[in-house]
């Protein structure tokens, strides 16, 4: 894996399937439930997380995404930040632009410090956002077209920000259901054809719309608990899934795309998978 210094790198994200160069993750060795967010962590709260396990999880992801041409990018775990595995929410480029988000939850605030730590070492110039509450795992982006959901977590004036910012891109707003946390928890976009979704968690109209857009597999509500819209797409159709969400499997299969299965069990107990323990700097 590569250290956290590092000069001349090249920046660039204009879909969720592109070709993935660079990634940004971070080990889960302090991860911990500590302050409930969603509904997985309030199941597994008394379990808690094997940190041993998690860890050993995600070194089997990232040697995987290792294995099939990804440079992999640690920034440094620390006891402060027991949900610092969950990177994607940190930032987020878009087209050539990488933000530093804003987090929304008190106990996952100065993560982004770390982050920005490494971008500076690199020579990345970064746009902070840091008015308006925004985290990347509400953020989904497919060439022209930017889908921000609309959550407890990210805001109208936080689109309203992006757009301003982004103005060569349409920056769709798209309210959900907020108990389930981010919108890629319930919505991904693994080509330009085909996308995942949980249709209950978001109004018809929405489902329609993108309906129109994409052939739309439908996630059940059971493996929408274990994640399984969270999928992680590297490009040429190959996608990081947990083994358990087998239907979804099956259906993404069925479509010609390679699955490839990495045990997360351990990891999904706080209510993120693959797509949100990833921070994507470079697709091409």
């Amino acid at each position: 894996m590569r250290s956290l210094v590092e000069k001349s790198v090249s920046t660039g994200c204009k879909s969720e399937y592109d070709t993935l160069q660079k990634v940004v993750v971070c080990e889960p060795k302090y991860m911990e439930i500590q302050d409930v967010i969603n509904e997985v962590q309030e199941k597994y709260k008394d379990e808690n997380i094997d940190q041993s396990v998690a860890l050993k999880q995600h070194e089997a992801f990232t040697e995987k995404l290792e294995a099939h041409g990804v440079d992999v990018v640690t920034l440094p775990a620390s006891e402060a930040y027991p949900e610092q595995v969950f990177t994607r929410d940190i930032g987020f480029t878009l087209g050539e632009d990488v933000f530093v988000a804003e987090m929304a939850s008190d106990i996952r605030e100065g993560e982004e410090e770390v982050l920005k730590e490494w971008l500076a070492s690199s020579d990345i110039i970064y746009k902070n956002l840091r008015v308006n509450k925004i985290e990347g795992g509400d953020v989904i982006i497919d060439r022209d077209t930017i889908f921000v959901g609309i959550s407890s977590r990210t805001g109208k004036d936080a689109v309203k920000e992006l757009a301003e910012k982004l103005p060569t891109f349409k920056v769709i707003g798209i309210p959900f259901d907020e108990k389930y946390l981010h919108l890629d928890c319930v919505f991904n976009i693994l080509s330009p054809e085909t996308a995942l979704i949980f249709s209950k968690a978001l109004h018809p109209k929405t489902v329609e719309m993108l309906a129109s857009r994409y052939q739309l597999i439908e996630v059940s509500e059971a493996e929408q608990f274990t994640m399984g819209t969270n999928v992680l797409s590297i490009g040429e159709k190959r996608l990081f899934s947990l083994p358990q969400n087998s239907n979804v499997n099956k259906e993404m299969r069925a479509r010609g795309f390679n699955v490839i299965e990495v045990d997360f069990s351990e990891i999904i107990k706080s209510g993120g998978s693959f797509r949100c323990c990833s921070m994507p700097v470079e697709r091409v």
